[in-house]
């Protein structure tokens, strides 16, 4: 009989346990949410830290293209070599020095200064005579603009183009222009001269405007 009152007490004291149970499975499922919601909640300032930023870079990246489209167009205000109104620098003009032609050049150093003292005092010539060795693709728009780059508004040489003293036809195009003026052509013979000497074997010629004379 003893035996069996002991059995009944422990089974009345088993239910006792369940309130331990469910604390610890609410306490998981506090946690377990805490655990998935948590980084949602620290990744917003994250990014709004990240547009911050993205945006002040932006904002310096406009001020620099800002300044370096201010430095072109400083760039610009030099005045290029012109085709359409050519004006003659006067006769005893100084030049500025002239380029340094390293060895290796395809015409002597002589020759060469000669193509570019040319050019340089007698626009009225080479802005009308057209180069053929392909420099059109540089901008260039007559044997000129081979030897000259810039010049001033009287005419005189500002900046050279060092392109002519490496081209064998460049410098024979101004050197044949100067032999035909020295023999007293016109502008307009020249022009004719050099495009039926040059013409036939080049394929390409830079668009050089005609002569009036």
């Amino acid at each position: 009989m003893g035996t069996k009152k002991e059995i009944r007490t422990q089974g009345t004291q088993s239910p006792g346990g369940t309130p331990w149970i469910l604390i610890l499975g609410i306490v998981g499922v506090i946690t377990l949410v805490g655990i998935i919601f948590y980084p949602r909640f620290t990744a917003e300032p994250i990014n709004f830290d990240t547009d911050e930023i993205s945006s002040e870079n932006r904002s310096e990246d406009s001020h620099d293209h800002t300044d370096t489209a201010a430095a072109l167009n400083e760039d610009e205000t030099i005045p290029p070599a012109s085709t359409v109104n050519v004006v003659k620098p006067p006769s005893d003009a100084v030049l500025p020095p002239l380029p340094f032609i390293p060895n290796g050049m395809p015409r002597t150093t002589e020759v060469i200064n000669e193509a570019y003292e040319f050019a340089a005092r007698n626009p009225d010539i080479l802005e009308f005579v057209p180069c053929f060795c392909g420099c059109e693709s540089a901008g260039h728009q007559a044997n000129a603009h081979c030897f000259v780059e810039s010049r001033n508004s009287d005419g005189t040489v500002r900046a050279w183009e060092n392109h002519g003293m490496g081209c064998a036809v460049c410098i024979d195009v101004a050197r044949d222009s100067m032999q035909l003026h020295a023999s007293g052509a016109s502008v307009k013979d020249v022009r004719t001269s050099i495009e039926s000497k040059y013409a036939s074997r080049f394929p390409r010629m830079t668009p050089t405007p005609e002569p009036s004379n």
